[in-house]
């Protein structure tokens, strides 16, 4: 009787054990980096047969609503070229930007592609492919605004977009932390506000999108002399997806070599800006 209850617990205790196995062997966001450290995500991305691209559609030259009301842009376009190297269907899904690292870990989007800054509290929780692009945060003002520089913001309001780098650069720089500040849900309404009402002196914005908009809009703004700081975009997925972030590495430098990214640039920009040199960056390039 004692030698059967023993051999009940055994059996019980390893029917537990298979049960914790079976649940450890691919983690809660669904990302496919299993407990085991098995990373799987190229491959569940590739059995799901869809990429979906978590993006702002407020954000010209990178991801906007065109005048058909099409989803359109750099950045989609070229991830639309990345899933089609990886065997894949392509869906770009616009969010909400604040909630976009919220979005990657529910599983909701396969990456953050869109203009998407890396920076030291992003890449401790995100995995990012190689640089793709340079970019650089201005400050703009109205084309006869009589400010010139960040000094001359005192007394003044400074509008940027929630969760971005440019509210970073808000943060951390002292003269623009003492300025006052307007928080929007995308740049687009930032830059309405400052060329149309009496809200905003200026606007913190990505060098890429100011550029463009000022081709489409010019005499409208005057970009102040002085950046604010540069940066990298870079391609995000949940924490752990080396392989994923490593095919889309790898796709992105043969559409390179093969004159693709050429012919989608000089669709949005004067020239292809897209840079495949700069080594995938880690915190400690940030400390």
């Amino acid at each position: 009787m004692k030698k059967n209850k023993i051999l009940l617990l055994a059996l019980a205790l390893t029917m537990v054990l298979t049960l914790f196995a079976g649940c450890g062997s691919k983690s809660e966001d669904g990302s496919g980096a299993a407990a085991s450290g098995e990373d799987t995500s190229l491959t569940d991305l590739q059995e799901r047969g869809v990429f979906v691209l978590g993006c702002d559609d407020e954000f010209p030259p990178m991801g906007f609503i065109d005048e058909d009301g099409e989803l359109t842009g750099f950045d989609i376009e070229l991830a639309a070229a990345v899933a089609e190297k990886l065997g894949v269907d392509f869906e770009p899904k616009p969010i909400d930007w604040e909630a976009k690292e919220m979005e990657l870990s529910s599983g909701n989007i396969d990456v953050i592609w869109n203009g998407y800054t890396i920076d030291k509290e992003r890449l401790e929780k995100v995995e990012f492919t190689k640089p793709y692009l340079n970019n650089a945060q201005l400050l703009v003002v109205k084309a006869d605004s009589d400010i010139a520089s960040i000094t001359d913001l005192k007394d003044k309001t400074v509008g940027y977009q929630i969760s971005s780098a440019a509210e970073s650069i808000y943060e951390d720089n002292e003269e623009l932390a003492a300025v006052n500040a307007q928080v929007y849900d995308d740049y687009q309404q930032a830059l309405l506000d400052l060329k149309s009402s009496d809200r905003l002196d200026a606007v913190i914005v990505d060098k890429i999108l100011i550029e463009y908009i000022m081709q489409k809009e010019p005499d409208t703004y005057k970009v102040l002399e002085e950046p604010l700081g540069t940066e990298y975009f870079g391609i995000g997925s949940v924490k752990g997806s080396t392989a994923l972030s490593d095919a889309i590495d790898k796709a992105l430098d043969e559409l390179q070599e093969d004159g693709t990214i050429d012919e989608i640039a000089k669709k949005y920009f004067d020239s292809n800006i897209v840079i495949r040199d700069v080594p995938r960056l880690t915190v400690k390039d940030f400390e």
